[in-house]
C-alpha cells in the first residue's frame, strides 16, 4: 500500500510547504537585519562634532555676553529640550509634525499622500516629511547643497532612510535637542536660542505664541522669511502657524487672536559683544564648554561700558581703561570692563587692564598701615612726620613735592603722604609685607633680579587691578581678602589679609576722607553711601587709579597707556576717581550702606597727646601739648617713633633739673650752690621743628644750661643760617632782563645734606655748606627753608615783586 495514499500523506506537504516558508521569511529578515548593520557602518549617522560646537558666555541671568562660533562660522547658542519655551516646542510639532512622538522616524500616511499629490499634480506640494527626516536632512548638510537643494525621490529615500538610523540610535529627545540646535534660522545663526536672541532680544525660553509660531516657520526657508529683512513674508508665515495651531485646537482662539495683532520686528542679526575680554577669557580658560555662565549682572555691565566709553572717550589716542565691580560677600565680579574700546586698535583695545601688570603707585598704602596696627607700631593719631628724610640712598618725596611737618597716621593716609609711609615700610620691614600681601592674593611683579625695598609702597612693583580689589574688598569683609570670581562655580580663595579690627580702623581712616568738593560733614540727602576710598598715581603719570568700598560692593578703577608711556596731567584723583564715584553711586543700596557701623570689640576709642602719642597724664599736663581721638587696637597704645638719626633728640619725655630760682639747666656737675628741682617736657620729633609754632618749639626746647655746670651734651643741635638772603628781604628782576632772581644760598654750621624748601616745597638740595643756586620766579611772599638731615634748621621770609612794579 502506496505511503502516498494514506491519510496522513495528504497533510504532509502543506506542512512542510509552511516550514520552507517560515525559515526563508526568517532568513530573508536576517540578511535585511545584516545588510541594515553593514549599511548603519558603512554610513554612521554624521552627528555634530561636539568638539567643535563654539561657545556662549553670559551673563548671571543666561543672557548671552558674547558668543563664539564654530569653525564654519555659525552662531549656535546650545540648549536642551527643558529650556526651550513649551510654547515653541508645541509649535514646532503641530506644524511640522504632530505624528513626531510615535513614527519611527517616517510617517507612512503623510509619505502617501504626498506621493499621491505628486503622481497628480507633476510636482511635490507637501513634502511629508518628518521632523526626524528634517534633522536627516540638516545632518546631510553637504549632500543637500551639492544637490542644489532639489527634491527628488532618491535624496527623499536617503532622508527616510537616515531618519530610520536617527530613531535606532537615539531617543526622540535627543532627535528634538539636535533640531533645536541646528535648524537654520537664516545668515550663520543655527539654533532656536541663537535665533531667538538673535531677532528678538530674548531666550527662546521666554517666547510669547507670536514669536513661538514665527521660529516654528523659518526654517521652512530661512532666507526668504527672515524677519529682520522680509517681515511681510515672515508675519504670513507666521499667521499659518497660528491658524493650524487654532485648528488643532492646541491653542485657543483668543490666545491666536491676541496673537496676530503682535507685529513682526526683529532686530539686525548682531552676535552680542558685552564684556568681550571677560568673555574671552572664560573661553579660553574652559576651551571644552559650550555654554559659561558669568557672574555679572548684564544691565549694569552695559551701564558701565557705555559710561566708560562716554567718560574717557575725550583721553589722548593709545589711552585705555578698565573697571571692575566685586559684591563683597561673594567676591563675585558684577562688571568687568577689561579696556576702553574692544575694536579700538588706536587704543591696544584688545589689552585686558583687568589682569595686566601694572605699577599699583600709592594703593597698597591701607595694607601698610592696617599691618602696622596689627603689629602695635601706631594706632589712628600717631604722630608721623612728613619731612625730607633719607633711607639709605632712598630719599622719597611727596607727589605735589610738598611737606606737612607733624601728621596723625590717619591724615597721612588720607593725603597719601610718601615720607611717612616709606617711614611705616622701612620699620615694618618690605620682605614681611610683600610676603603679607603674597599671602593674602596680592601678588607682585619685580624686575628681573629686584628684591622687595622701600620704593614698592610708592609703586616701584607691579600689581593688577583684580588682585587688588579683592584685597581692597577686605575692608568691608573683616580683614579676610580673597580672589575675585567670574563664574559661580569658580573656587572661593579667601585669606586673611588684616585682623578684624585692622580692617575696621583702616576703613574709618579712609571713609573720613571727604568726596572731593565736599567737606567731610558736609549733610547728603540723598544718603549716598559711605566710601572707603584711596587714589594712587604710578610714576611718571603712566597709571592712574581709584579703589573704594562700600558694604556692598567693592569698585576698581585703572586709566593710563597699555604701552607704559606717560600720560602726562593725568592722575587717580582726577581721571579715576570721579568716575569710582559715579558708579558706585549707580549701584544698588540699602539704607544701612550709609549709617556708621560699630567697632569690633578689639577696637577702642581714647584720648591721647602729642608729642608723646600716649594717654594724656593728669599729674604731668605740661606734657600734653595736642589732644587727639585715637582708634586704638587691641589696647595697645605705642608712643611716637623714636628718631632714626642718633644726632638727634629723641621725641619723649624730657627730664632734667633746673635752678629753681634762675630756671636754668643744671647738669650733674655744677659749680655754685643751687636749689635743684626736676622738670619734664614732651619733645617733639626734631625734623617736625620747622612746621611748628614758634610756642610749640619754645615749649620742646630744653632750657639754657648754667654757666657754672660742665656740658651735659643735652643740648639742642646746632643751629643753621642761610647765607646769600636777608630775612624779610624784597627781590626784584632787574630791568629789561630776565623774569627771575638767581641766588645763590649756603646753610651755614650744617654738615650733613641739606634740603631747600619753597613753601613747603621741595626745590633742591646741597651738602654740607655747600652752595645752592636757584631761581626765584614766582612774585609774591615767600618763604625759604634749608633743614639738614641733623635736624637742624633755618627759615626766612622774602617778597618777590614782579619785572612790572
Amino acid at each position: 500500500m502506496s505511503r502516498h495514499g494514506t491519510g496522513n500523506g495528504v497533510h504532509e506537504a502543506p506542512h512542510f510547504g509552511r516550514r520552507r516558508l517560515a525559515l526563508k521569511t526568517l532568513l530573508a529578515a536576517q540578511l535585511l537585519l545584516i545588510a541594515a548593520m553593514l549599511a548603519d557602518l558603512a554610513f554612521p549617522l554624521p552627528l555634530p562634532d561636539e568638539r567643535d560646537r563654539g561657545a556662549l558666555v553670559t551673563a548671571a541671568d543666561g543672557t548671552p555676553l558674547r558668543a563664539f562660533a564654530d569653525a564654519g562660522g555659525i552662531w549656535r547658542y546650545p540648549v536642551d529640550t527643558r529650556q526651550v519655551s513649551p510654547l515653541y516646542v508645541q509649535a514646532l510639532l503641530t506644524y511640522e509634525d504632530c505624528w513626531f512622538w510615535r513614527h519611527p522616524g517616517i510617517n507612512p500616511v503623510a509619505m502617501l499622500r504626498a506621493a499621491g499629490q505628486w503622481v497628480r499634480s507633476g510636482r511635490v506640494i507637501s513634502g511629508g516629511s518628518t521632523l526626524t527626516m528634517q534633522v536627516a536632512r540638516i545632518l546631510d548638510a553637504k549632500q543637500e547643497a551639492q544637490a542644489a537643494n532639489r527634491r527628488t525621490p532618491m535624496r527623499k529615500l536617503r532622508q527616510m532612510l537616515r531618519a530610520v538610523q536617527l530613531e535606532v540610535h537615539l531617543s526622540k529627545r535627543e532627535i528634538l535637542s539636535l533640531y533645536l540646535n541646528h535648524a537654520p534660522f537664516g545668515g550663520t545663526v543655527e539654533g532656536v536660542d541663537a535665533a531667538s536672541w538673535a531677532y528678538l532680544g530674548k531666550p527662546s525660553s521666554r517666547l510669547s505664541h507670536a514669536e513661538a509660531a514665527l521660529l516654528a516657520v523659518l526654517p521652512q526657508s530661512p532666507s526668504r522669511l527672515r524677519p529682520d529683512r522680509e517681515p511681510e513674508r515672515a508675519r504670513i508665515a507666521r499667521d499659518k502657524v497660528l491658524a493650524r495651531m487654532r485648528q488643532m485646537q492646541v491653542w485657543t482662539a483668543e490666545q491666536v487672536a491676541d496673537a496676530r495683532v503682535e507685529p513682526v520686528v526683529a532686530r539686525s542679526l548682531q552676535p552680542p559683544r558685552y564684556a568681550p575680554l571677560l568673555a574671552q577669557r572664560l573661553r579660553s580658560e574652559r576651551p571644552d564648554a559650550v555654554r559659561i555662565v558669568s557672574t555679572l549682572d548684564l544691565d549694569l555691565q552695559r551701564t558701565l561700558e557705555d559710561r566708560v566709553a562716554a567718560y574717557f572717550s575725550q583721553l589722548p589716542e593709545r589711552t585705555s581703561a578698565a573697571l571692575l565691580v566685586v559684591d563683597n560677600a561673594t567676591l563675585e565680579a558684577r562688571a568687568y570692563v577689561g579696556s576702553l574700546a574692544f575694536a579700538d586698535v588706536a587704543r591696544v583695545g584688545h589689552v585686558d587692564m583687568v589682569k595686566a601688570w601694572r605699577s599699583p603707585g600709592s594703593t597698597l598704602k591701607p595694607f601698610l598701615y592696617g599691618l602696622a596696627l596689627d603689629d602695635g607700631l601706631i594706632h589712628s593719631e600717631s604722630l608721623l612726620v612728613d619731612a625730607p628724610q633719607a633711607f639709605g640712598d632712598y630719599r622719597p618725596g611727596n607727589f605735589d613735592a610738598a611737606f606737612n611737618g607733624p601728621v596723625g597716621a590717619a591724615q597721612a593716609l588720607r593725603l597719601s603722604l610718601n615720607v611717612p609711609a616709606v617711614d611705616l615700610l622701612d620699620r615694618v620691614g618690605p620682605s614681611r609685607f610683600s610676603a603679607r600681601l603674597a599671602h593674602a592674593g596680592i601678588r607682585l611683579q619685580w624686575p628681573p633680579g629686584a628684591t622687595p625695598n622701600l620704593s614698592m609702597i610708592l609703586g616701584g612693583t607691579g600689581a593688577r587691578l583684580e588682585d587688588l580689589v579683592g584685597a581692597y574688598a577686605a575692608l568691608n569683609r573683616d580683614g579676610i581678602a580673597g580672589r575675585v570670581r567670574y563664574t559661580r562655580d569658580a573656587p572661593r580663595v579667601d585669606r586673611r589679609l588684616l585682623s578684624p579690627g585692622a580692617a575696621w580702623i583702616v576703613r574709618e581712616m579712609l571713609e573720613a576722607n571727604p568726596r572731593p568738593g565736599s567737606a567731610a560733614d558736609t549733610f547728603d540727602p540723598r544718603g549716598r553711601p559711605r566710601v572707603a576710598w584711596k587714589t594712587g598715581t604710578s610714576f611718571g603719570f603712566r597709571d592712574a587709579w581709584a579703589l573704594g568700598g562700600t558694604r556692598r560692593y567693592t569698585v576698581g578703577v585703572w586709566v593710563g597707556r597699555p604701552d607704559g608711556t606717560p600720560l602726562p596731567g593725568q592722575y587717580g584723583a582726577i581721571t579715576a576717581l570721579p568716575l569710582m564715584f559715579e558708579v558706585i553711586d549707580s549701584l544698588p543700596r540699602a539704607r544701612a550702606d550709609g549709617a556708621p557701623r560699630p567697632p569690633p570689640a578689639s577696637v577702642a576709642s581714647l584720648e591721647i597727646c602729642w608729642p608723646l602719642g600716649l594717654p594724656p597724664d593728669p599729674s604731668a599736663p605740661q606734657l600734653c601739648r595736642q589732644r587727639r581721638e585715637a582708634w586704638t587696637l587691641d589696647g595697645s597704645v605705642p608712643p611716637t617713633f623714636a628718631e632714626r638719626d642718633a644726632r638727634l633728640w629723641n621725641a619723649g619725655v624730657e627730664r632734667f633739673d633746673v635752678d629753681a630760682r634762675t630756671g636754668l639747666r643744671l647738669s650733674a656737675d655744677c659749680s655754685a650752690t643751687h636749689v635743684r628741682e626736676t622738670r619734664e617736657i614732651a619733645r617733639w620729633p626734631a625734623l617736625a621743628s620747622p612746621w611748628l609754632s614758634s610756642s610749640a618749639r619754645a615749649a620742646s626746647r630744653l632750657p639754657s644750661l648754667s654757666p657754672d655746670c660742665v656740658a651735659d651734651g643735652r643740648d639742642a643741635v646746632q643751629e643753621l643760617r642761610i647765607e646769600g638772603l636777608n630775612d624779610r628781604a624784597t627781590l626784584a628782576p632787574a630791568p629789561g632782563g630776565a623774569q627771575h632772581v638767581r641766588l645763590s644760598l649756603r646753610a651755614l654750621g650744617a654738615d650733613a645734606r641739606v634740603r631747600w624748601l619753597l613753601d613747603g616745597r621741595l626745590i633742591g638740595e646741597s651738602i654740607g655748606q655747600g652752595t645752592f643756586v636757584h631761581d626765584f620766579d614766582q612774585p609774591g611772599e615767600h618763604t625759604l627753608t634749608a633743614l639738614a638731615d641733623s635736624g637742624a634748621w633755618s627759615r626766612l621770609g622774602f617778597r618777590l615783586q614782579s619785572a612790572n612794579q
